[in-house]
């Protein structure tokens, strides 16, 4: 293509709203423009991007067997009443009601979809096993849209959906699917870990997350370097860290702590470690109720440490729980915000110690006083044992972990992939069922599998740009070359030996763009290596005079001179290095 012919704009100032740098060089280099909240156009350059990945991922599913359909982006309500995901999707799913009253969502994922796909195109076990699969637009009403199309609501995802006769095979498909995943981040070459992860809305017994590694990335990831064990860090279990509880050193005492609520005020305040607090963190259990005291419970945490939320909802079993109000703090415990403690709290009110308290001896809670904390403060002499022991808190840097087998790491990650075994979940549900070789009815038994193309775009980004601009991987890239000719209106040698080089490379079947628009030097290297073109050729009279042409290297910075002669050759020997 020529760049006259091409529709593209690029900006010099950075958008206000972009937090993130992928969020910044799509709109800056043109690839994506912003049309509401969370629903971006993508622009020519941006949809070549997505249709490389496309066809990657495309590639990677048809060798595994997939079957591609395309469901509709409207869904009728019907069928996600069936799952009761009408009500548990909450406010992500958007609901609408067409002319004649009748209730529709814009899908965000399809497993009702395809399971209706399942229940009446597959009959028999020697129709098994299945993988369909599709590249679609989704939307999810997110409360807050954000770093572009890292967390849009309107989106482009590529899921897929496996049906098996047994549980056996339907692992081996799962397993299939992880494999291709891993070869498609791969191909896009890119760091990533693939963890171990909640189940969630989807729900299955067996999940894994992909992770692009991004300091600019929302979920924290859990990982021993040494082996291939890796997880969300919501899930990575706590060693308990001492065995045995030391005996009393202190006697209890008040220390008056004015105006100081946080432990990290506290510790500065005594000069004392972190570790050697206990902060008391209130919550109210089932229901909405804040008069019986027998739904609250007092979580007991070490200062340094941060309560894990998933792990203290999986505590109560999916049990809905709220954190108390300063009223309920006041009114029913009897006790002061910011300074709540476990020592004289009402016996109707539970304890729960975190693994990491259970032992600690000599320690400073709150008093349950305004401006007064606790020092000194030991378990059976000074507060009753805890109604529970448990789990609860967040994994540390560095911290051992038996699970893990060794000390882990923890680095952030942006999510671009998960996979979910469902089992019969949905099959039940939707009695989508098979005949076995005796004639007898099964379910079916089901993978699910989701990965990101807009999404994917952009973490491609925040792993590969530097302060000019984007860095694409090639296969990835709108053009793999562009042809940067000086003075091409001025010049004929330079405009005649360009047009040359462009009609000679295309005819290989290069992705190729020849900028004729008689731009100045610097600003076709400016655009170009914002746009992130993995090589850029060079034509001027004084490098025609030496026989020579200049390529660039976008990934590495590096410029060097070719002869003339031999150029095409030179050229496709640097490209499919």
């Amino acid at each position: 293509m020529k760049a006259k012919n091409l529709h593209f704009r690029t900006l010099k100032e950075s958008p206000n709203e972009a937090e993130v740098p992928s969020h910044n060089l799509m709109i800056r280099s043109g690839m994506i423009r912003k049309l509401s909240s969370g629903i971006y156009i993508y622009m020519p350059l941006g949809l070549k991007v997505l249709k490389n990945i496309e066809g990657i991922i495309r590639e990677e599913m048809d060798k595994i067997g997939g079957h591609e359909v395309v469901t509709p982006l409207v869904q009728p309500a019907d069928l996600w009443k069936i799952t009761n995901r009408w009500e548990s999707m909450g406010q992500e799913l958007l609901r609408f009601k067409d002319r004649n009253n009748r209730d529709f969502v814009l899908q965000p994922t399809s497993e009702e979809v395809f399971v209706e796909i399942a229940r009446s195109e597959i009959k028999s076990w020697k129709q098994l096993p299945k993988i369909f699969y599709q590249i679609q637009t989704k939307f999810r009403d997110e409360r807050r849209p954000r770093f572009g199309l890292l967390r849009a609501r309107e989106f482009v995802m590529k899921d897929a959906y496996s049906f098996d006769t047994d549980t056996s095979k339907a692992e081996e498909t799962y397993n299939l699917v992880f494999s291709s995943y891993r070869n498609i981040l791969r191909k896009l070459e890119l760091e990533f870990k693939p963890v171990i992860a909640d189940t969630g809305e989807i729900g299955g017994s067996k999940s894994h997350e992909f992770h692009v590694l991004a300091d600019t990335g929302e979920d924290e990831l859990v990982f021993n370097p040494k082996s291939d064990f890796a997880m969300n860090i919501e899930l990575a279990a706590v060693t308990q860290e001492k065995e045995k509880r030391e005996k009393p050193s202190q006697s209890m005492s008040e220390i008056r702590t004015p105006n100081l609520m946080t432990c990290e005020e506290v510790a500065k305040f005594l000069a004392v470690p972190i570790m050697s607090i206990v902060k008391s963190l209130v919550i109210v259990v089932g229901g909405n109720t804040n008069e019986d005291q027998t739904n609250f419970y007092l979580i007991l945490i070490r200062g340094d440490h941060r309560l894990n939320e998933v792990k203290l909802t999986k505590l109560f079993k999916g049990a809905t729980w709220r954190f108390a109000t300063k009223n309920e703090i006041n009114n029913q415990l009897e006790s002061v915000a910011g300074f709540v403690g476990p020592v004289s709290i009402n016996s109707r009110v539970r304890l729960i110690a975190d693994l990491s308290v259970i032992n600690m001896s000599d320690f400073i809670v709150g008093a349950n006083i305004l401006d007064k904390h606790l020092g000194g403060i030991n378990w059976g002499r000074d507060l009753r044992e805890p109604d529970i022991v448990a789990d609860v808190r967040f994994i540390k840097d560095g911290e051992f972990s038996a699970e893990a087998g060794g000390r882990v790491m923890i680095k952030r990650g942006i999510e671009v992939g998960h996979t979910f075994f469902l089992g019969s979940k949905y099959s039940k549900a939707f009695d989508a069922s098979y005949l076995d070789s005796a004639g007898v009815k099964q379910y079916f038994e089901m993978g699910c599998y989701g990965i990101g193309l807009s999404r994917l775009a952009g973490a491609i980004i925040e792993q590969h740009h530097d302060t000019k601009g984007i860095i694409w991987p090639k296969n990835v890239a709108p053009f793999t070359l562009v042809i940067c000719p000086i003075d091409f209106e001025k010049n004929a040698d330079v405009k005649s030996i360009s047009e040359q080089l462009y009609r000679e490379l295309k005819r290989r079947d290069i992705r190729l763009l020849l900028d004729d628009r008689g731009e100045r030097t610097g600003r076709m290297f400016i655009d170009w290596e914002l746009v992130g073109i993995p090589f850029r050729l060079t034509f001027s009279p004084r490098l025609l005079t030496e026989k020579k042409v200049e390529i660039f290297i976008r990934s590495s910075d590096e410029k060097f001179k070719i002869n003339i002669g031999n150029m095409v050759e030179e050229i496709l020997k640097i490209i499919k290095n």
